[in-house]
């Protein structure tokens, strides 16, 4: 990798005790541009001056790059991976089992073999959580339709795509995401699905936004307004 040395490098200066580290994102794919950071998975025993701390994420500058550090000892990822999959959106194992090994001093195939499981059978969702996130889109469809201010219907507009586009994904058994994530993991779910949902929103053009919106949560299950209970 082009990068390793500079990795390598900086894993040396900040987390000596790092014995898994791996590298994901657009570096370890190799499409970085001119903003791109680094994006650092660490995984160690003896990586804090305090003992009793079990993660940390971190922001570094060094030799002129970003590096945005995710690092935990043993304990402190298999807590904060549950975490991630309890609320559908594994980020860290992600960065585990799709990045590039820069260090391993033994563990990363028997952390990888752990995960890789729960990943590719994907989310869970329940009734009680898809009646929930059905009725919050309900009450931002109709709020959508009845905006007349144009501030407010952008609002509402990128609130819904969000909401929908979630609720889409977990109804599949696909894993969610945040920021430019969450469009990529939808059009890799359906890019037919994608394309009818945004364009409107792309347009500025609210209504059939609004209708594309309801054809697609009439797929995962409806409308919930009345009688609902949270």
């Amino acid at each position: 990798m082009e990068y390793s040395g500079i990795i390598e490098r900086f894993i040396d200066a900040f987390y000596p005790g790092a014995s898994i580290a791996v590298v994901a994102g657009s570096t370890a794919r190799g499409e970085r541009t001119a903003t791109s950071d680094i994006d650092l998975l660490i995984v160690g025993g003896q990586l804090f001056d305090d003992q009793a701390q079990a993660s940390e994420a971190s922001t570094y500058a060094f030799e002129g790059n970003i590096f945005e550090v995710f690092a935990y000892t043993e304990e402190g990822f298999r807590d904060w991976a549950q975490r991630g999959i309890n609320q559908h959106r594994p980020v860290i194992l992600h960065m585990l089992l799709e990045g590039t090994s820069i260090r391993d001093t033994g563990g990363l195939v028997q952390l990888r073999n752990t995960w890789s499981g729960i990943i590719n059978r994907g989310p869970t969702l329940d009734d009680k959580e898809s009646a929930a996130r059905r009725y919050f889109i309900t009450d931002a469809l109709d709020d959508l339709r009845d905006a007349a201010d144009p501030l407010e219907q952008r609002v509402l507009a990128s609130i819904l795509f969000e909401r929908i586009a979630e609720l889409m994904l977990l109804s599949a058994g696909c894993w969610i995401a945040t920021g430019k994530w969450l469009p990529r993991r939808l059009r890799a779910l359906s890019p037919e699905r994608a394309d009818r949902l945004t364009s409107p929103l792309l347009d500025d053009d609210y209504e059939t936004f609004a209708d594309r919106v309801g054809e697609e949560l009439t797929l995962v299950g409806g409308r919930v307004q009345a009688g609902f209970i949270r």
